[in-house]
């Protein structure tokens, strides 16, 4: 499958997770679209991108044409979703929309990715509320143990629980629903960070009982970068703007996100063509060829590298956390180096970060990776390992 990436000859690329990589043919699609925009700016830009000015030869817009084919692809009616750059865009949107005050509080897990947490930090302290972590024990054995912590959390005062569908630091598949259940027992609405869940895993949003759900399509599901998704469900619809307001204001819910200031959209038009490319290949085959690789992954690097891996299969998606030997170091500055280490001298790109006093690889297993990616990089980790240890 390598061959439908432009990815660099030589390189093993175990990153992508981090900000995808975009295929050939959705490359080419958004060049046809650029090229399509240039010729006519004004009739693609303000005619039929998002119905500003009337276009009688378009039944639909550009936009929504490609909207409802992502709709479709993630559980969604066509009304509940839009497009943002990001999932980070569509988090943001949702904090500024739920009314907060003094004594209220926002759920957070300390699993969380750091952007969204400061997201939310940033909404508590400018309204006066509090910013609550539920501590979540690692590793983790069973869905309960993620669920318990985020329940004993919330208090009366609980206006919201942010959650991780796919944590972007231990690649763990959190139970949504089984959290979502528990939430809306105590009157408590869910915003879930789907970031790297679009394309890596089926995903029926509506089915999962939540409130709010934002995502990237440019990770798994082969979109250009800047293109993400944010779905809401009806009753809260009316609560939401766009983080910058602009000439859709006052017009509902999906009208606001789609009239927006004038930007490059050919990433969100071009979208479809990564969903296209997912069922060609055959999107359920994809998911089980993803998994499979991540999950011998964790059990080959564990193994050469003598780390605890303890996950169960169940939540474990299409990438997986390891820790790397202690000798290697604990902190940002040892992750940082060792990173740098294995893409300059083994051209390797793979996320690694420092957490809980170890130093932890992730890796992503796309359909483009495979069996000799990982041995790759359980060589070239092992082998520093054994060198310091001999320098010891």
């Amino acid at each position: 499958m390598l061959e439908h990436w432009t990815l660099e000859a030589g390189s093993t690329y175990l990153n992508h997770g981090t900000v995808g990589a975009v295929p050939r043919r959705v490359q080419q699609k958004q060049r046809a679209l650029r090229d399509e925009m240039e010729r006519h700016p004004s009739r693609f830009l303000l005619r039929e991108l998002a119905g500003s000015y009337p276009a009688p030869w378009r039944a639909v817009s550009r936009l929504r044409e490609a909207s409802d084919q992502i709709a479709a692809f993630v559980g969604s009616k066509p009304d509940d979703l839009v497009f943002v750059p990001n999932v980070t865009t569509g988090l943001n949107a949702v904090l500024q929309a739920v009314p907060l005050g003094p004594g209220d509080d926002v759920v957070i897990t300390d699993l969380a990715y750091g952007a969204i947490t400061l997201a939310a930090g940033f909404a508590c302290k400018r309204s006066g509320a509090t910013l609550k972590t539920a501590h979540i024990e690692y590793p983790v054995r069973g869905e309960g143990e993620v669920v318990a912590p985020i329940v004993s959390a919330i208090t009366p005062r609980t206006k919201l629980v942010l959650v991780d569908h796919v944590t972007a630091g231990t690649a763990l598949v959190l139970p949504v629903a089984a959290i979502a259940r528990e939430c809306h027992a105590r009157g408590v609405p869910v915003l879930v960070d789907g970031a790297h869940v679009p394309g890596s895993r089926p995903l029926d949003i509506a089915s999962l009982g939540v409130d709010y759900y934002s995502a990237n399509l440019h990770k798994w599901a082969h979109a250009p970068r800047g293109c993400g998704i944010l779905w809401v469900a009806p009753q809260w619809q009316s609560l939401m703007r766009p983080p910058v307001v602009s000439w859709g204001h006052g017009h509902g819910y999906r009208t606001e996100f789609e009239h927006t200031a004038t930007g490059d959209p050919t990433a969100y038009l071009a979208a479809p063509e990564g969903i296209a490319l997912l069922r060609e290949w055959d999107f359920e085959a994809c998911v089980q060829y993803m998994h499979g690789l991540a999950w011998e992954a964790g059990a080959m690097l564990s193994e050469r590298w003598h780390a605890p891996f303890e996950i169960p299969r169940e939540m474990v998606g299409a990438m997986v956390t390891v820790a790397v030997p202690q000798d290697l170091g604990s902190t940002d500055a040892d992750a940082t180096s060792l990173r740098l280490s294995l893409l300059v001298d083994d051209h390797i790109e793979v996320h690694l970060h420092a957490w809980r006093g170890r130093l932890w690889v992730r890796v992503s297993a796309q359909i483009y990776n495979d069996r000799s990616d990982i041995v790759k990089l359980a060589d070239a980790v092992a082998r520093r390992s054994a060198s310091r240890l001999a320098r010891a």
